[in-house]
């Protein structure tokens, strides 16, 4: 700690401030700058015709003016060196040296940077890459010149001097202008160009540090002077949760306040996970991810203002005041208090709880929403009354659902103090259960704050024990499902995951001669490929019969089969099936918790043979010398894959956490299920034939379009490669394991002993046959068993 005189009394107690900061805005400007030129980069490929065809067009403009070029380029090369040589001129007459070294360091790895760069591309590591930057001519990638310039300009932060700014980039302007018309420059080459200079520039600011131009307490003592307080003591407190300085200011009256500071750098802490909220969450439910500071202090000051015109016990604002151009202030009254979060459990009474409830029915009578109401934001006084803090976090003229969601953080965080009993019948002696019932479909993990949500990781139960509490108070509450998220990140995953898929699986279709691929097939194999795609059907059928006790119609379970592979498009292969066999048992009569058990025991028994199969192929093959597939490798490689997996599993929490309580779900009641299969000898032989028959039929579809091909491959290795592609592709989070299944079975065939192409032509064959062709027939099923009830 260190004591900074401020006045002629006063002494402000305070760490010592550091000389420099990492800025976050200059790390975020760094990865925003790589996320564009990554995206230049895309667009310029894409594009690539178009860029080719405007420098055609210069080419022959300039043959026609030639000394336009060598004019142009005289003035901007001088020009692009004399502006950044009078600014660190103006800069050292200032006294502000230390920021033209540091625009130095980042010209000179910028240099350097972008010549190894422009090495490494013409090595012809990235050939369509270098053909883009250079336009298959003898010229520099990146102009070593520009982006040096660019990188300095960027780090001695040039863009906050307005004058200066405009000339330095109107020199590149016009040095660009000059290289491109004389051909020494492409406009991607251009445009990479700055962007890595800029990159560079904001790495090198974020790595070495920017001065530290936080004010001081001193100039915060000084502020509160020209607002007419008197200051006598100064002392640093805790910062609160947004990172914002606070101050215990005393006064010479004998009273204190409570000072927070908003520090303009700090502006922008916490943005990617505002962002990311944004971006995730509806409307109503957020807040703007990126506020000026004069915009901040305008904001916490009129929440403050309308929660005391509103009544409610918060401390009162007395003043504000910007402390120069990089921070502001916002001066309360100081009440001694203690938090919520440190008041024991046993403490909290049904008084306290009512006093609570009253303070935010009065914010809800005004429509204002405290957005942030946790144990660190109810605070109590020595007599024991609530008074309500932290009031930035706050929006007036709220929509009802803000209001809700306030009910509902209430609820969850008091649940988790004092039980959700007392909680909810807490809140209903203030609200009335109409209040309480219409915050149910708010009760979500992801409304609630990043605190509130961890906690909520220990008890996985509160919320629906909430629910239970409200329905219990009003039976006949009804309201209307909110949807918050906009996406889940598992559709995020889907995704992207799906996109990565689709390229592989098109730039393996590049590969192929399909004109080719159809007239050279033998399309007597695929005749009885496509029986045996059809018998799979039959056979899963016959395994979802086999582990019901109760009777089920062939043919309309084979139409469920059917239906399941239209639901493949899009939901992982392991999640349609199990959702549409549910379901139809359930429709058959079949209470839900039997008919998962049904399902989870199909399922469960499905992987065990699985396993079985795969080992007994890969033991099979490698006892064969008539194949190449590597046999007793192949079954040491399955064994370690097996191995490996299950200890990642085991070993990582979240991964373990998911797979359990899925298991859990999944096969909650099997073993009960399965004795009732094993007492009827008829469903056991049933349930097993259909298991097997799956597998068989598959493999025997595989062998056929490798046959169809001219491929000659041993029945068992073309089993052993579709069991392991198939749990591959039963692990993918793509649609029918979209991307994944076709790589593993191409790379698995091509291990075995089969030429890459004809790999790929059987593997394309066969997917047509079991993934792609269903689809129509499933899609009919699907609406007729819907339209009869059956779904």
């Amino acid at each position: 700690m260190a004591e900074s005189r401020a006045d002629s009394d006063v002494y402000v107690v305070e760490p010592l401030l550091p000389q420099r900061l990492r800025r976050p805005s200059d790390l975020l400007r760094f990865f925003a700058t790589l996320i564009v030129l990554g995206a230049v980069i895309l667009l310029a490929l894409v594009a690539k015709q178009t860029l080719i065809g405007l420098e055609a067009d210069v080419k022959v403009g300039t043959e026609l003016v030639p000394l336009l070029p060598r004019i142009a380029a005289f003035l901007g090369g001088a020009a692009v060196l004399i502006v950044p040589a009078a600014f660190a001129v103006e800069r050292v007459f200032h006294r502000d040296g230390l920021r033209v070294a540091e625009g130095l360091i980042a010209a000179i790895i910028g240099m350097a940077g972008s010549f190894l760069l422009g090495q490494w591309l013409v090595a012809g590591n990235v050939n369509d890459l270098r053909v883009l930057l250079t336009g298959d001519r003898t010229i520099e990638p990146l102009n070593t010149l520009l982006t040096s310039v660019i990188a300095y300009a960027t780090a001695v932060r040039i863009s906050r001097r307005p004058t200066w700014r405009m000339l330095m980039w109107t020199t590149i302007a016009l040095y660009i202008l000059a290289f491109f018309s004389g051909r020494q420059i492409t406009i991607p080459s251009a445009i990479v160009t700055v962007l890595v200079g800029m990159a560079i520039g904001y790495a090198t600011l974020y790595s070495v540090g920017s001065p530290n131009t936080r004010p001081p307490g001193s100039a915060v003592v000084a502020a509160l002077r020209k607002l007419s307080f008197s200051p006598v003591s100064a002392r640093r407190i805790e910062d609160d949760h947004q990172g914002s300085r606070r101050y215990a200011i005393g006064l010479q009256d004998g009273t204190s306040l409570d000072v927070t500071v908003l520090d303009r750098d700090r502006q922008v802490a916490g943005l990617p996970y505002r962002l990311w909220r944004r971006f995730r969450l509806n409307s109503e439910t957020r807040r703007k991810a990126i506020r000026s500071l004069r915009a901040e202090l305008e904001r916490e000051a009129l929440m403050a203002y309308a929660a005391q015109a509103a009544g409610a016990s918060t401390p009162r604002l007395l003043g504000t005041s910007e402390i120069g151009t990089e921070a502001a202030l916002l001066a309360y009254e100081h009440i001694e208090t203690r938090p919520l979060d440190d008041v024991p459990d046993e403490e909290i009474d049904d008084d306290l709880l009512a006093q609570i409830w009253e303070q935010v029915e009065l914010l809800r009578i005004q429509r204002l929403a405290h957005r942030r109401l946790t144990g660190d934001s109810i605070h109590l006084d020595r007599a024991g009354r609530v008074v309500l803090t932290d009031a930035r976090s706050g929006e007036i003229a709220a929509g009802d659902l803000l209001l809700r969601l306030d009910v509902a953080q209430l609820l969850t965080y008091l649940s988790l103090r004092i039980g959700p009993e007392r909680s909810v019948r807490a809140a209903s002696n203030v609200l009335g259960p109409d209040a309480l019932a219409a915050a149910i479909p708010l009760l979500q993990r992801i409304a609630l704050t990043r605190e509130t949500r961890s906690a909520l990781a220990r008890d996985k139960n509160l919320l629906p024990a909430i629910r239970d509490q409200i329905v219990a108070l009003k039976p006949q509450g009804k309201a209307e499902e909110v949807r918050l998220e906009r996406f889940r990140p598992r559709t995020l995953v889907t995704i992207i995951a799906s996109t990565f898929a689709a390229y592989i699986l098109f730039s393996q279709l590049s590969r192929v001669d399909l004109y080719k691929v159809v007239t050279t097939a033998n399309w007597g194999w695929a005749g009885l490929a496509l029986v045996a795609s059809f018998v799979s059907f039959v056979a899963a059928a016959l395994m979802l019969r086999g582990f019901v006790p109760e009777p089920l119609p062939l043919w309309r379970t084979v139409l469920v089969q059917f239906a399941a592979s239209f639901v493949k498009l899009v939901a992982p292969p392991a999640v349609g099936g199990v959702a549409i066999n549910t379901r139809y048992l359930q429709k058959r009569g079949i209470s839900p918790s039997s008919a998962v058990a049904s399902v989870g025991a199909s399922q469960l028994i499905m992987l065990v043979f699985h396993i079985a199969l795969l080992l007994l192929f890969a033991y099979i093959t490698g006892s064969t010398t008539t194949t190449a597939f590597s046999p007793s490798r192949g079954l040491v490689l399955v064994l370690l894959a097996l191995a490996l997996l299950v200890v990642l599993v085991l070993g990582v929490p979240p991964l373990r956490r998911m797979v359990t309580a899925r298991m859990r779900k999944l096969f909650t009641n099997v073993l009960p299920r399965l004795l009732d299969v094993l007492q009827s000898p008829r469903k056991m032989i049933e349930a097993c034939l259909g298991t097997l028959m799956i597998t068989i039929s598959f493999v025997a579809c595989l062998d056929a379009c490798v046959a169809a091909f001219g491929g000659e491959l041993s029945f068992t290795a073309v089993a052993v490669v579709f069991l392991t592609a198939n749990a591959i592709g039963s692990a993918a989070p793509t649609p029918g394991g979209l991307g994944a299944v076709e790589s593993a079975l191409a790379v698995g065939l091509s291990v075995a002993g089969l030429e890459p192409g004809l790999a790929l032509s059987a593997v394309l064959l066969y997917r047509l046959l079991t993934f792609w062709l269903p689809v129509l027939p499933g899609w009919a099923s699907f609406t007729y068993l819907q339209r009869n009830e059956a779904l």
